[in-house]
C-alpha cells in the first residue's frame, strides 16, 4: 500500500483522537494566552502603578528634577497607566523591550546574549535529571525493599536535602580547584566552539540537575509502584507475560503521567534556580542579569526578564498539558468535553 495511504487509513481510524486532540490543543493555547495576560499585568501593576515613583527609585532620592523627569520620560510614566500598558505589551509583540538604564543598550540584545547560556544550561540539567531519575527511579521499584531500593532511596534523600548552590560550591571545590578537570567558573562563550561551551556548563548544569533527579526518583519510584498494584498489570502477569515486560510495556507507560507533571515543574524551578547558580560560577546567563538589574534598580530589565520567566513557566505547563493527552487519551477527551 502506498505511503499516502497508509497515512489516510490511519488518520481515519484515529479521527476521534484527532478531534480530540485538536479541542483539548486549542482550549489550552486559549488559557496560555489569558495567563500570560493575566501574568504581564500583574507585573505592570506591581512594578509601574503601586504607590512609589520607579524613576525615584532608579535614581534614589537625591536625583537631580531635570534628570528624573528625563527618566520619567524615557520609561514612559508621563503616560497614562493604560496607555504604557498596551504599548509595552505592542513593543514586547514587536521584539521591542525598551532600553536598558543601566546598560543602556536595547533590554532584547542583554536577553538574547543570555538566554545563550541559560537556556542550554537548563536544558542540560532537566536532561541530566530525567536521565538519571527514571532509571533509577523504576530500578528502585522494581526491587522493592531490596539493597538496590534502599541504596537509591538513601541517595535521592541525600539529594533532596542539598541546596544547589552549596553543591555548586563542592563541585567547584573537588572537579576545579582539586582534581582541574573543568573551570571553576566563567563562560568562552560558543564561538570558541561547542566543547569548551558544554565544558563550561557541566558543573552549573550538575549543581542544578542532580537536587532534581533526586526529587523525579522518588516520584518515579513511587508512581510505578502504584502501577504496578494495579488490575491491568496483574492481569498482563496472568496471561503469561514475564515480569520485566510487563514493568516496561504497561506499568512504567501508565506512570508517567504525574512524572511528566514534575518534570515540568522543575523546568520551571530550573529557570528560577539559575539566578543563584549563575552567580555562584559567575556565568552571564538571564539569572545573573536578573540579580544584577535589581541591584542597579534596572526596573526596565526586571519588568522584561519577570515577564519573559513567567511566560516559558506557563509556555511549559502547555508542554506539559499537550503530553499528558498523548500519554493518556482519556485527558484529551476529558478536556474536550
Amino acid at each position: 500500500m502506498p505511503a499516502d495511504e497508509i497515512f489516510l487509513v490511519l488518520l481515519f481510524k484515529n479521527e476521534p483522537f484527532l478531534s480530540s486532540m485538536i479541542t483539548f490543543t486549542a482550549r489550552r493555547l486559549i488559557a496560555l494566552l489569558l495567563t500570560l495576560l493575566a501574568a504581564s499585568l500583574v507585573v505592570f501593576l506591581v512594578l509601574q502603578v503601586l504607590p512609589g515613583d520607579p524613576a525615584s527609585l532608579m535614581l534614589g532620592t537625591e536625583a537631580r528634577a531635570d534628570t528624573l523627569a528625563a527618566l520619567r520620560h524615557q520609561m514612559g510614566l508621563d503616560v497614562p497607566a493604560p496607555a504604557r500598558y498596551f504599548g509595552w505589551l505592542w513593543g514586547m509583540a514587536r521584539g521591542d523591550f525598551g532600553v536598558s538604564y543601566t546598560y543602556s543598550v536595547p533590554v532584547a540584545e542583554l536577553i538574547r546574549a543570555r538566554v545563550a547560556v541559560t537556556l542550554p544550561l537548563a536544558l542540560m540539567a532537566i536532561c541530566l535529571s530525567v536521565g538519571l531519575a527514571i532509571p533509577v527511579g523504576v530500578l528502585a521499584a522494581a526491587r522493592r525493599g531490596r539493597a538496590a531500593d534502599v541504596a537509591a532511596m538513601g541517595v535521592a534523600q541525600l539529594g533532596v536535602a542539598v541546596p544547589n548552590f552549596w553543591l555548586g560550591l563542592l563541585l567547584i571545590l573537588l572537579f576545579a580547584v582539586t582534581l582541574g578537570w573543568v573551570p571553576a567558573g566563567g563562560f568562552p562563550g560558543w564561538q570558541d566552539g561547542l566543547w569548551p561551551g558544554l565544558r563550561a556548563l557541566l558543573l552549573p548544569a550538575l549543581a542544578l540537575g542532580l537536587p532534581q533527579a533526586a526529587i523525579l526518583a522518588r516520584i518515579t519510584r513511587s508512581s510505578v509502584l502504584e502501577t504496578l498494584g494495579e488490575d491491568f498489570v496483574r492481569t498482563a502477569r496472568a496471561k503469561g507475560l514475564t515480569r520485566r515486560v510487563a514493568l516496561w510495556r504497561h506499568a512504567v507507560p501508565n506512570a508517567l503521567v504525574p512524572v511528566v507533571t514534575i518534570i515540568g515543574l522543575q523546568f520551571s524551578f530550573l529557570l528560577a534556580g539559575t539566578v543563584i547558580v549563575e552567580n555562584v560560577f559567575a556565568l552571564p546567563g538571564m539569572g545573573r542579569l536578573m540579580f544584577q538589574a535589581i541591584a542597579q534598580r534596572d526596573l526596565i530589565v526586571v519588568q522584561d526578564l519577570v515577564v519573559l520567566l513567567a511566560g516559558s513557566v506557563i509556555v511549559v505547563n502547555f508542554v506539559v498539558d499537550l503530553a499528558y493527552g498523548v500519554l493518556d487519551p482519556r485527558l484529551a477527551r476529558g478536556g474536550a468535553s
